[in-house]
């Protein structure tokens, strides 16, 4: 039982870290594209 409430633990950890580490990616994503967007708009 204690296993298994300890695995439980350990992949609920690893699941809300996970989803913090894409959100931060994506956000970095998206602010580089803006970048380029507006880059692009100055170009024309």
């Amino acid at each position: 039982m204690r296993k298994v409430l300890a695995l439980a633990l350990v992949a609920g950890t690893l699941m809300v870290s996970a989803c913090n580490t894409v959100e931060g990616a994506g956000k970095d994503v998206s602010s580089a594209g803006d970048a380029v967007s507006k880059t692009a708009n100055k170009s024309k």
